[in-house]
């Protein structure tokens, strides 16, 4: 396939007609309030079982909305949240009254995640989905050095730090953010490598590689400098390396109100 004709790892769909859903499953964190408007919306709209239904209501924070979308993914389901917890980026916000309608209405965001391989010091390989990003920390009072590898050309011989991460565009205003690292609009073909408190080199604030890009991190003096990988909430403790690639054989789908888009939701983010 050529470029021009390759799939973005995010992309926006408008299918047009609004689509009707039927069959609506009701989830939510543990919450008091996600709790309470679970009990509200079943009694008013119903409650299918999950595995049954047209499409899934997610009811908490951004934590518990990834969590879901991981949940689902691969199904086909897609996921419509509505923020009842601290954090709200990836939710569309909470009103009871016409949701099937506003849920008809709203844009499709299909989401590539990412996959890490990481492997520990004893030689297991664990592999795991990332929607938001895959990071590398530090376990001990010594920062982590690192060398880093896109498509198998090594970038950057040493990176002294506290960890480092690659994020997607939908993961992009997570915790990349919060370490000084670019934010990326949904559809674009890029992947974003953040240095956490980079102490050699300094000034090296990360890099953008493709969404195509291969990229292994591998971990040096693992013994003096224990390091631990994660993808979204799994954890791998004391890797020597971790590989982190765009999956493209799997995909998931997230609602959202088209008067709070993806990208007006971006927009916000960098203007404050």
């Amino acid at each position: 396939m050529n470029e021009a004709a390759r799939p973005a790892p995010e992309s926006l769909e408008d299918t047009g007609a609004p689509q009707a859903y039927d069959r609506i499953a009701f989830v939510a964190s543990d919450a008091p309030d996600a709790q309470k408007a679970m009990v509200q919306l079943s009694d008013r709209y119903g409650n299918s079982a999950a595995e049954e239904a047209d499409i899934v209501v997610a009811l908490g924070g951004d934590g518990f909305m990834l969590q879901t979308l991981h949940r689902f993914r691969d199904t086909g389901t897609p996921i419509y949240g509505m923020n009842r917890g601290s954090v709200g980026f990836l939710m569309n916000s909470y009103r009871q009254e016409d949701l099937p309608a506003r849920i008809a209405a709203a844009q499709r965001v299909v989401i590539h995640p990412l996959m890490m391989e990481a492997t520990d010091v004893n030689g297991r390989v664990h592999r795991a989905p990332a929607i938001n990003e895959v990071s590398l920390i530090r376990q001990s009072y010594q920062a982590a050095k690192l060398r880093i590898a896109i498509d198998g050309k090594v970038r950057m011989e040493e990176l002294i730090c506290d960890g480092v991460l690659v994020a997607t565009p939908a993961g992009s205003t997570a915790y990349n953010l919060s370490a000084q690292g670019p934010i990326l609009p949904i559809g674009t073909p890029l992947l974003a490598i953040t240095p956490i408190s980079a102490f050699r080199p300094r000034r090296w604030r990360g890099a953008l590689v493709p969404d195509r890009a291969r990229v292994d991190i591998a971990v040096m003096e693992s013994e003096k400098r224990p390091v631990n990988a994660t993808a979204d909430h799994f954890q791998v403790l004391n890797v020597v390396a971790v590989r982190a690639r765009l999956d493209r054989g799997s995909s998931l789908t997230m609602l959202v109100d088209r008067d709070h888009s993806m990208e007006e939701r971006i927009l916000r983010e960098q203007f404050g």
